[in-house]
């Protein structure tokens, strides 16, 4: 407990609210727009903590007892500090927790829940959520404490549980050495095999390739990469559906590697492709995506029974709207004449999933955007001004019903889905003939018109 009152009392130093903790850039990312190509600018992180009262922890076999525990027979120091950690929490959240009975088990219920939904980054415990707490989202756990055996099995699960195509694997974090704790662990609850299937492989072997279990040689990132320039050289057109699947193949299993070697610290700064050639050869992958989807959209889209597209990697490193108005920024304070930087927007926005379909809407902003005044200001009034016009152009143009049109199109973007079935969408369109095909085809022609709008206004403004 003393342990986690310093790991938190350090955090609330460092940055002021403890809710609101400073944190670092997304990795290998600078001003300049080098290294990695995920977007996004600095935030502050949401810490919290939670623990109870425990007798003779030194002495549980496994490294730590179960959630329960009574704050009320803590230390009066220890629990002072805790009610003024929950304190921080309700000013964060309008929340009304403290110590006492029902609050306090309140307090770990509301906590569970908003550690799940992403509402909380880090989480200082002692003794607490390491079983029975499943959070898929949750991806690495900071050890500083001896576990043993089953306790440690389970505490390392509760990072190891698979999320998606981008979280494969939980990183777990020691500040002690537990590595043959780790190993006897291990062999105790599974076979003389299951070291390599409950461990990843190190950072050197993901680099350089390795040799597995069955004698195969599997291919490291450098191999990857290497394969990659031969094939597929920037400037040379990828001819033929062949060529075409095996680029595919080629670049979605980068996105894999890469996604793994993210997770290793060793990673910074040693990717062996410019972030400006990634940025070409995620436009080249994006415009193949574009060539090959149906109209179905999932996840991880495989297009034929032997195309898939690793759109969530893709989204992982995807540059938002705040980075291109940071090189927008850049741009103008050069009198808007620096190529170079105007080619690195271009790029950034060819590779990007998200961007692609406002690349009109932020190439014309550029070119009105004044050299006085707030870049985020101006952006947010274009865009307001901007879907306004694009929207009425539409309403007029298709005879749609005002006001029920603007309604229909603002809740879209509000939820995050335009829902082209249901009695919502029939409701914005003029009077139309039932009979025929006049109607269905008059409302498949409104809808991709909406389709157009809504993917360039997603996301973006107020």
């Amino acid at each position: 407990i003393p342990a986690a009152m310093r790991y938190y009392d350090e955090f609330k130093r460092q940055g002021g609210p403890p809710t609101a903790v400073p944190g670092l850039r997304p990795p290998n990312r600078t001003d300049d727009g080098e290294g990695s190509s995920c977007g996004g600018v600095s935030r502050r992180l949401k810490v919290a903590t939670i623990f109870t009262y425990s007798a003779n922890e030194d002495d549980v076999e496994d490294g730590f007892l179960d959630s329960g525990g009574d704050p009320s027979q803590l230390p009066q120091q220890s629990r002072d500090f805790l009610e003024g950690a929950i304190a921080d929490y309700n000013e964060a959240f309008g929340t009304n927790f403290d110590t006492s009975g029902e609050r306090f088990q309140n307090y770990y219920r509301d906590l569970s829940q908003r550690v799940k939904t992403r509402q909380i980054d880090v989480l200082i415990v002692v003794n607490m959520f390491l079983t029975g707490f499943d959070a898929t989202t949750l991806n690495t756990l900071w050890v500083d404490k001896n576990l043993r055996m089953h306790g440690l099995i389970q505490a390392f699960s509760r990072t190891n549980r698979i999320l998606d195509s981008v979280k494969r694997f939980g990183n777990i974090v020691c500040f002690r050495d537990l590595q043959e704790a780790t190993d006897e662990a291990i062999a105790l609850f599974g076979d003389k095999g299951a070291k390599g299937v409950v461990l990843i492989r190190t950072f050197d072997e993901y680099m350089n390739g390795y040799v597995d279990d069955k004698g195969r040689y599997v291919k490291g990132y450098k191999d990857l990469v290497a394969e990659l320039i031969a094939l597929f050289p920037l400037g040379t057109p990828i001819v033929g559906e062949k060529a075409e699947k095996d680029f595919i193949s080629l670049w979605g299993g980068l996105l894999r590697m890469r996604n793994i070697l993210s997770a290793f610290d060793e990673f910074e700064g040693r990717d062996l492709l410019a972030v400006r050639d990634q940025q070409d050869y995620q436009s080249i992958y994006l415009d193949m995506y574009g060539k090959y989807r149906s109209h179905e959209k999932i996840e991880r889209e495989s297009i034929t029974d032997d195309i898939v597209f690793e759109m969530e990697l893709v989204r992982q490193v995807d540059v938002n709207i705040d980075y291109i108005l940071m090189l927008v920024e850049k741009y103008r304070r050069e009198n808007c004449e620096d190529k170079e930087l105007k080619g690195a927007i271009d790029k950034a926005i060819g590779s990007s999933l998200e961007l692609r379909s406002k690349r009109e809407l932020i190439e014309a902003f550029i070119a009105e955007v004044n050299a006085d005044g707030n870049i985020a200001d101006q952006w947010m009034a274009f865009v307001r001004e901007r879907k306004r016009r694009d929207l009425a152009e539409l309403i007029e143009r298709e005879n749609l019903k005002p006001d029920e049109a603007v309604k229909f199109f603002e809740g879209s973007l509000r939820d995050g889905v335009l829902k082209t079935t249901g009695t919502d969408i029939d409701q914005i369109l003029p009077p139309l003939s039932r009979f025929g095909t006049v109607r269905q085809v008059a409302k498949d022609r409104i809808i991709a018109a909406l389709q157009i709008l809504f993917d360039r206004y997603k996301g973006i403004g107020d």
